[in-house]
């Protein structure tokens, strides 16, 4: 079930979105696990039209949040105001009060403002004035960021990095899939005509269904030790928390689900572990120094990690 409805969310979205199997399918993993995503690529290549079709496809509410150095906390999450007719105060909700959110640019918003997602990312909540909302399911967070175009950003915490469960980048097209982009455009936007192929309750049953996916005890371990490995190497002086080792365990059950299977393989894990472990993690000041990147070491540690074999 999970497969195909996967299939056709992916071919969904692909009727915008040109090519790009590997960063909708991973987007996909995001929604089985009620994770969030970190888009993190260059202007132009699509992440917010991503996020755009995703919704709609998903059949989800969607709401987009510019984030500038002048953002309040409240123009994210909602304020109380008093309306003088009533005599009494009002909640009016914010952007986030919404099923799928972009959380545009994120890191040019202050870190007062960026913690206002927080509460959101982890507890599906929003407290105001000490009143909890609770927000609606399913709820997913799609944050952008230019990797390049560093001036008058705030870094984003450690702290809220670790809420992400992947981290994407999208890529250029290649000159194939360039030309089609310029003929899909040419008379009229893709995505004004798309349609929901999904609705919230089946996603929320199918996030149910990729929790009944067979992790054997030693691939459990194997993940366990994918993850500390990269607390102890000499490079890394902050490596994968717990909460990153739930989340390789998780992605590698929405994944298996995608490719049409009810089990997990060593493959999964080694194929999502960059993806799920890198922005977590934070190298020594030599590491940096000789050039090293994170998606090396992550490479390196699952390399040296045995891979369990069946008996």
């Amino acid at each position: 079930m999970i497969a195909e409805t996967a299939r056709r969310l992916r071919e969904n979205i692909q009727k915008v979105i040109v090519g790009k199997d590997e960063a909708i399918n991973l987007a996909l993993t995001a929604v089985l696990c009620e994770g969030h995503v970190l888009l993190e690529d260059v202007p132009g290549i699509g992440k917010t039209t991503l996020a755009r079709a995703l919704a709609v496809s998903l059949g989800c509410t969607f709401r987009r949040i510019q984030f500038t150095p002048d953002l309040l906390p409240s123009d994210v999450t909602g304020i109380n105001w008093f309306n003088q007719k009533k005599q009494e105060f009002e909640f009016r909700p914010g952007p986030v009060m919404s099923q799928v959110v972009l959380a545009d640019e994120i890191n040019r918003a202050t870190p007062r403002t960026q913690s206002a997602l927080l509460e959101a990312m982890q507890e599906r909540q929003v407290t105001i004035d000490g009143v909890t909302h609770p927000l609606p399911r399913p709820f997913l967070v799609l944050a952008t960021q230019n990797p390049i175009e560093l001036e008058g950003t705030f870094p984003l915490p450690e702290a809220q990095i670790d809420r992400f469960l992947l981290r994407i980048a999208i890529g250029y097209p290649d000159e194939k899939e360039e030309a089609a982009i310029l003929e899909r455009f040419r008379l009229e936007d893709p995505l004004a005509d798309l349609q929901a192929v999904t609705t919230p309750e089946e996603v929320i049953a199918l996030q149910q269904e990729r929790r009944r996916v067979r992790v054997e005890e030693s691939l459990r371990d194997y993940i366990v030790r994918v993850a500390r490995a990269t607390r102890s190497h000499a490079e890394i002086q902050l490596g994968a928390s717990p909460r990153a080792t739930l989340a390789l365990y998780q992605s590698a059950q929405a994944w298996a689900a995608i490719q049409g299977r009810d089990y997990v393989l060593p493959d999964d894990v080694k194929y999502l572990a960059p993806h799920v472990l890198t922005h977590r993690m934070m190298l020594s000041s030599q590491a940096q120094l000789r050039g090293r990147r994170p998606q090396e070491l992550v490479a390196g540690v699952v390399d040296k990690v045995p891979t369990p074999v069946e008996d």
